[in-house]
């Protein structure tokens, strides 16, 4: 009786992630090792513990000048999460400089290296910032980038950069742009819209009709992880998300119930709210809060096949657990 040839499983990808100890590139290390890759975290510095393991690199401030040369050694891909992030309350004299420094010539200087390196594919994360801040429909991959803010706008020159190393190399550049990104760990708006609601403020946000997308890190994980082993990305740009768009009066009610707490909602029109975020100061943030901003995912789950690892109720019972964890049982609050 003939046996089955039975095919040998694909060696693993040895995968050098950039931001590896952030966010975002914590859950993404977890998740390449469960789909049998061997990730290679690229660190600013070495934590004490983490010397001379080659699963740790220490490559210093990532600009123009940065030497990729030891992390790049015997790499098929790199995912590039690294970044200056979006600053809510700048203080730098030129912020488009500050961002060029970081997010384009520190990218472009990744992706030239690691051409020279051998490397076939780098998968950038970019943001739906790039498209825009507000939306009327959602976002799709064929609408002009219209980024408005110094990140916005060094995201999308990030982009070119990339674009125009893969045209003049054999480097395969795959570009995923997500919206907002929660899950355990997040930090910024989300951080402070759970602790507020934790917290039982009242929040005058009832009479929002918005609509806002959102992604899961670990949903977002799974999207890089397919854009690293999948032929047919090979040059794509995608958004992402976890396709469950919500207004934020739903938002809230849905993390209150994740945080085992009540929502604290009273009405109050927008255009007063919007009014009074002028007259604060805070006119972007209310924005935020009042508008919307979505995105079609269509074209990632019918090219690459993928979908979402978890719902937004799974995604937000989490976080709430992660917050629960780090937060009310250390009787400490969360930074600010």
């Amino acid at each position: 009786m003939a046996h089955p040839i039975v095919q040998p499983a694909p060696a693993p990808s040895r995968v050098l992630v950039t931001g590896a100890s952030g966010f975002v590139g914590s859950t993404l290390c977890r998740v390449l090792v469960e789909a049998g890759h061997a990730p290679r975290a690229a660190v600013h510095r070495i934590v004490p513990g983490s010397e001379g393991h080659d699963t740790v690199v220490c490559v210093g401030e990532i600009d123009s000048n940065t030497d990729w040369s030891h992390a790049l050694r015997g790499v098929d891909c790199v995912v590039h999460l690294a970044a200056r992030a979006h600053v809510m309350r700048e203080r730098a004299a030129d912020p488009l400089a500050e961002y060029r420094r970081i997010n384009v010539e520190g990218t472009r200087r990744l992706a030239e290296q690691a051409v020279a390196a051998g490397v076939r594919r780098l998968v950038f994360l970019s943001s739906v910032k790039v498209n825009g801040e507000a939306t009327a429909r959602p976002f799709t991959e064929n609408d002009a980038p219209r980024p408005e803010d110094a990140y916005g706008i060094s995201k999308w020159e990030a982009e070119q950069a990339l674009k125009g190393v893969a045209a003049r190399s054999k480097l395969e550049v795959v570009i995923l742009r997500p919206p907002l990104v929660y899950g355990p760990g997040v930090k910024g708006n989300f951080l402070a819209l759970m602790r507020a609601i934790a917290r039982g403020l009242p929040l005058p946000l009832a009479s929002v009709d918005n609509r806002r997308s959102l992604i899961y890190v670990e949903n977002l994980a799974g999207a890089i992880e397919l854009s690293i082993t999948k032929n047919e990305a090979a040059g794509r740009t995608y958004l992402v998300s976890d396709a469950e768009d919500v207004s934020m009066p739903q938002l809230i009610r849905a993390l209150a119930a994740a945080l085992g707490t009540k929502a604290r909602l009273w009405p109050s029109p927008p255009p007063l709210l919007k009014a009074a975020g002028r007259l604060l100061g805070r006119a972007d943030a209310v924005a935020r809060l009042t508008g919307s901003l979505q995105v079609d995912s269509s074209k990632i789950r019918r090219e690459l096949s993928w979908r979402p690892r978890s719902t937004l109720a799974q995604g937000l019972a989490e976080t709430a657990r992660w917050y629960h964890a780090e937060f009310r049982n250390k009787m400490t609050s969360p930074p600010s």
